[in-house]
């Protein structure tokens, strides 16, 4: 299996997404259904960060049926994926054969200047449950803005990579202390997105979804999720 963090092997993936993008759109006008799993459909173009094992990504494509209309990214590299996941190079695989593209070493605060990233446009920007890992208490003053930066930083790369005219960020995120201490809204604001809608998240609604701890020896197992809430933001009417 050749390596997709390889620079060379990207710009052709990046080629053959471009080609693959036309094709779906004229395979769009033909097709009578739209596939949808809750918030997503198969003719948006959906940009998913931060991925684990990636089973969300695998959920959705199952889903609709073809993965050529997403882009999934981890901040892992290829290796780390397979050392950490039981799942994981499955996962990736089965997305690869659906159509997806498959980044990998891509950073949430950082990624509107990727190279691939940067001169592509989604419909929707997916970053389910940010972390920047157990580094301290998780209510502790340092780890709560060390989130807070994540998010914000999120929010501002993916500002840049929405389509203008029906793009939506979407953060689900834990509820209650200390998570309402990151301020999404706020922060979202600060940087010219208003916050379109709040809906409950439920792990069900997404079959085959496992979310991963992604952190020391225990990253294949699951975080206990309690009440969430996917956060949906859109550009402001008046930010440029």
């Amino acid at each position: 299996m050749r390596n997709p963090a390889d620079e060379e092997f990207i710009r052709t993936k990046d080629e053959e997404y471009e080609e693959d993008s036309t094709d779906d759109s004229e395979d769009d006008e033909e097709e009578t259904t739209e596939k949808w799993r809750k918030h997503y459909s198969s003719r948006q173009r959906i940009l998913l960060v931060g991925e684990g094992d990636f089973s969300f990504s695998v959920s959705l494509a199952r889903t609709f049926g073809s993965a050529r209309n997403m882009v999934a990214t981890s901040l892992d590299p290829l290796e780390k994926i397979q050392e950490k996941y039981g799942k994981g190079m499955r996962n990736v695989m089965e997305l690869e054969e659906m159509g997806c593209l498959v980044l990998f070493g891509v950073d949430a605060k950082q990624m509107s200047q990727h190279f691939f990233l940067k001169t592509q446009r989604f419909n929707r920007i997916v970053y389910n449950f940010p972390h920047v890992g157990f580094l301290y208490p998780e209510d502790s003053c340092c780890q709560i803005q060390m989130n807070k930066t994540l998010v914000k930083e999120f929010l501002k790369n993916a500002k840049a990579l929405l389509r203008k005219d029906d793009g939506e960020i979407h953060i689900t995120h834990k509820e209650g202390d200390p998570y309402n201490k990151w301020n999404l809204e706020k922060k979202a604001e600060k940087i010219g997105l208003s916050l379109n809608e709040i809906v409950p998240f439920r792990k069900g609604d997404y079959p085959g979804y496992d979310n991963k701890r992604a952190q020391g020896c225990n990253a294949d197992a699951p975080f206990h999720l309690g009440d969430c809430s996917t956060y949906k933001f859109r550009p402001s009417t008046h930010s440029v």
